[in-house]
């Protein structure tokens, strides 16, 4: 029998890990090839993990609420055919190459480049950030690996084994590990800093807790919600800017073909599906607001992905309308509509929340008038659409009339994009909503 290994794989681009909410399976049972063996949740989406064997589970290495990078070991299946000594045979080929260039090496040399041969680059990384001695580490893992939860254990604990020379050797070591696959973009701009991975070692704050206070624990999805929020934060420098759009005629238009528009296509026409088509036709005219930082190049996106945010009562989702500048009002709403329903009955699918370029939040939904958005890295801005209300306005003719007013919150990351370009591109979206109307505007 041969002991294979199914690792977490990379559910969307800049995903770099994901946590196991839920195993699907148990060591012993047996499973096909396809076969869903996990739920696993990254910041981006909820998907399950197939099998990619037919066999018996072996070994459940990482358990349920666990964070693990990308590529690092899940569980292993023990499939028919071959030795159950393959995998452990692979680990002694890669020791035996790795002291061939020793003429004599030592039994304790041999073992430590066995042992380095295990580390994952995650495990690498947070030795790093701890100091800890990898040496002096018993895995819980198969074959004695260690994992990222022995060293979070370990450095709950406080009981860090170090060693003066620890240093040396993880960089050593690092140096010989392969490079966890990730897109472009994100390789490039994580070398200054590395925020996400901090927040995770650094310890939990010291909360006190008295009588009747609740104890909620931290979900993984919450988790990666937060470190994708901190490395925003952390890596682009924000800044705001705001307008006040006058969308009466816009909203006569819809509110007058709203209940046909409902019979007729069996979806709610929303406000929201025409501010996506105003920010997507304005983006066209606008690339620069389109791009995204890549350390020492800005990459200005061709296709326009508008990424919205859609809560549910504990996460939040970012799925994407593609190519939203060649669709209709009425296309990007039955869009909305799917991607929602999709989010709020956990069917959302990897391949729907990639390749976004730029992000609209309907913030507006529940009542917000003003606010400041965080960046969806590695995008260069986001725009809140807030609450259509009505106010009192000067008209150009010095009457006073009610009107439906709402304010478009943009914020940019200011590495990419300056006060002047952006307000442009504000000054054309307002523009467009304000020239929405039956006589000008069709949505199909």
């Amino acid at each position: 029998m041969a002991i294979e290994q199914i690792k977490m794989p990379q559910l969307g681009e800049s995903v770099t890990e994901g946590t196991i909410s839920k195993w699907l399976v148990s060591v012993g049972d047996k499973v096909n090839k396809y076969d869903p063996l996990a739920e696993v949740m990254t910041d981006k989406v909820n998907a399950e993990v197939p099998s990619s064997f037919s066999g018996t589970i072996k070994e459940l290495i990482a358990g349920e609420g666990d964070t693990l990078a990308v590529g690092e070991i899940i569980c292993t299946i023990e499939i028919e055919g071959g030795t159950s000594d393959e995998a452990p045979a692979a680990d002694a080929a890669d020791s035996n190459s790795a002291t061939s260039a020793s003429a004599a090496p030592s039994p304790a040399k041999a073992a430590d480049e066995g042992s380095k041969a295990r580390y994952s680059p995650a495990v690498l990384k947070l030795a790093q950030e701890n100091n800890i001695d990898l040496t002096q580490v018993k895995g819980s893992g198969a074959g004695g690996r260690i994992t990222r939860k022995d060293l979070k254990q370990i450095i709950d604990s406080g009981n860090i084994p170090q060693a003066s020379a620890q240093k040396e050797e993880v960089k050593e070591s690092t140096q010989t590990q392969p490079a966890v696959s990730q897109p472009a973009t994100q390789t490039q701009t994580a070398a200054p800093s590395q925020p996400a991975a901090a927040q995770s070692a650094a310890p939990a704050p010291s909360v006190p807790v008295t009588a009747g206070d609740i104890e909620i624990p931290v979900t993984g999805i919450r988790k990666a919600i937060a470190a994708n929020m901190l490395r925003s934060k952390h890596e682009a420098p924000h800044a705001w800017t705001m307008v006040e759009v006058d969308v009466t005629n816009l909203v006569e238009y819809r509110n007058g073909l709203k209940d046909d528009f409902k019979k007729k296509e069996g979806f709610n026409l929303t406000f929201f599906a025409f501010f996506v088509k105003a920010v997507a036709q304005a983006l066209k005219e606008f690339p620069q607001i389109n791009s995204m930082w890549a350390g020492d190049k800005i990459i200005q996106k061709k296709d326009i992905n508008i990424s919205i945010a859609v809560a549910t009562d504990d996460a939040l989702f970012v799925p994407v309308i593609k190519n939203a500048d060649e669709k209709t009002i009425k296309g990007i709403g039955r869009e909305i509509n799917e991607l929602a329903q999709k989010v709020r009955t956990g069917k959302l699918r990897s391949e729907d929340m990639q390749g976004g370029t730029f992000t609209v939040n309907n913030t507006g939904s529940f009542g917000s008038v003003q606010s400041m958005g965080i960046i969806n890295y590695p995008q260069a801005a986001i725009l809140q659409v807030e609450s259509i209300v009505k106010r009192p306005v000067v008209m150009n003719n010095g009457m006073i009339a009610v009107r439906d007013l709402v304010n478009l919150c943009l914020s940019l990351d200011h590495r990419v994009l300056d006060g002047l370009v952006c307000g442009r591109f504000l000054a054309r979206v307002k523009e467009i909503l304000e020239n929405t109307s039956k006589e000008t505007t069709s949505i199909y």
